[in-house]
């Protein structure tokens, strides 16, 4: 097997400026006692300040006060950690979160999918760009080896155990993941490289160091097989964003919502599932009686969907139609109804026009747009009366015709009289007599007709009736 160690160095910094409207500001994440605080970690945009990690927030203070500062949130980063997790479970079945801040995954079984590894780095390093997370990736035969590697490297791609060996060899000690303690008696030995230490007899080794040592040099070099915990995807999606001020208009949301329904697209893609409902919930500013409540937006789909344009076209439409009552200082999104997602079936030469969307996702955006129950679909009832041949039906479909009959797309409310001098008739009558049983009793014939400039319009004109045709209804 070969595993892909991708080590993401800033995970912490990086889950928080994606979801900045400008990343490119001067950031910093701050932690520590309230009596001392200090800069956990920060940008590039404040390093150039002067700004570094482990320096005081008042010492940071005194050389600039332009930068913004955000609470590290441990709990936060392992969020992030699980969600790439959710994204990597799309390249491999075994993704491994046994050590902080890195996602293992065992790729050489993927390659018939994703192609041979340098195709598949490729891939790998795109799609973590697009989502904003810097990395480091390192392929090597065992997952120790590999995220020890990565300590040292960056796109080093070791596909067998004896070159495994020389690489490892060459790896300063205090970089192969061993105790600080263990680390620093090596150097006082004049050990710095690997192949020093393990040029030592093992039984000496053995008697100055604890056994861990001796276990983890083993599962190093492959020799000792390491048993990991592989990424289960959960069941539901939960996540919540923070605002940094308190919003009051549709607009202002519509950026940290876009990056909740990017991060939930993410989730999904990695279950090989859809969304059928999720909930978003506005949380307010607290007024004078207490906690005020949460404004809750539910998005309801007819199928499971995964596309995360069409999700957000179909959450703003839905945010878009609530009054906001009170300012909003942050939002959250939850999604439990997710079942198994299949793609709508195309054709292989597809002459659908660039422009133009699938049925679905024209339905559900009319939807989201008009409400739920301004779109329907039509079915055909055994009726030879055309004003009621037709019923609303679940949109789930387009129109149902299951008779070969010459019927027009619009019907009119009410039949409107037609000037004879400016149409003519291409076909009738068609005579059509029913309607006795229920007191809607009618006997009219009709007849396609066409006016000057081409339009096609179905007319009629009862039995027994001179006068003038009315129209019925146009076709397409």
């Amino acid at each position: 097997m070969l595993w892909a160690c991708v080590l993401l160095p800033q995970l912490a910094l990086d889950g928080v400026m994606r979801r900045r409207a400008d990343p490119t500001e001067p950031l910093a994440l701050i932690s520590g006692t309230a009596q001392r605080r200090v800069l956990q970690t920060v940008n590039a945009a404040a390093r150039e300040l002067g700004l570094r990690p482990g320096q005081s927030l008042t010492a940071a203070h005194a050389m600039s006060r332009d930068f913004a500062t955000v609470e590290y949130d441990p709990a936060e980063t392992e969020r992030w950690h699980r969600l790439l997790a959710a994204w990597a479970y799309r390249f491999s079945s075994q993704v491994s979160l046994r050590y902080p801040r890195v996602l293992l995954m065992e790729v050489e079984s993927s390659f018939g999918l994703f192609g041979p590894w340098p195709v598949f780095e490729a891939r790998l390093r795109q799609e973590l760009t697009e989502l904003g997370f810097t990395h480091r990736i390192v392929v090597a035969p065992n997952p120790v080896a590999a995220r020890m590697l990565a300590n040292a490297h960056d796109g080093l791609a070791v596909s067998c155990n004896d070159s495994l060996s020389n690489v490892l060899e060459q790896m300063p000690v205090n970089r192969i993941g061993l105790p600080p303690e263990v680390s620093t008696a090596f150097a006082r030995m004049g050990l710095h490289r690997l192949h020093q230490v393990l040029a030592l007899p093992r039984d000496t080794l053995a008697r100055r160091f604890p056994a861990p040592v001796l276990q983890h040099l083993d599962s190093l070099l492959g020799r000792r097989p390491v048993a990991l915990e592989c990424y289960v995807p959960p069941d539901h999606f939960d996540t919540r964003i923070e605002l940094n001020f308190d919003v009051e208009s549709h607009q202002a949301l519509l950026f940290p919502l876009k990056r909740m329904i990017a991060d939930l697209a993410l989730f999904l893609g990695g279950r090989d599932s859809g969304v059928q409902r999720f909930v978003i919930h506005l949380e307010h500013v607290p007024g004078v009686g207490g906690v005020a409540p949460d404004t809750v937006i539910p998005v309801g789909l007819l199928s499971a969907e995964r596309e995360a344009n069409m999700l957000f076209e179909l959450a703003r439409g839905r945010l878009e139609q609530v009054v906001v009552p009170s300012p909003v200082r942050a939002l959250r999104l939850q999604a439990r109804d997710l079942p198994a997602f299949v793609p709508s079936h195309r054709e292989l030469f597809d002459d659908r026009p660039q422009q133009s969307m699938p049925w679905e996702q024209l339905r559900e955006r009319l939807r989201a747009r008009l409400g739920d129950e301004a779109v329907n679909g039509l079915g055909f009832r055994a009726d030879h009366r055309p004003e009621c041949a037709w019923l609303p039906t679940s949109p789930e479909k387009p129109v149902l015709m299951i008779q070969k009959v010459t019927r027009p797309g619009w019907l009119l409310r009410e039949p409107e009289q037609l000037n004879e001098s400016s149409v003519r008739v291409l076909a009738g009558p068609e005579r059509i007599e029913s309607g006795w049983w229920d007191g809607g009793d009618m006997r009219r014939d009709y007849f396609l007709i066409e006016t000057r400039n081409g339009q096609r319009g179905w007319a009629y004109r009862s039995v027994g009736d001179e006068g003038s045709l009315l129209l019925h209804g146009w076709f397409a």
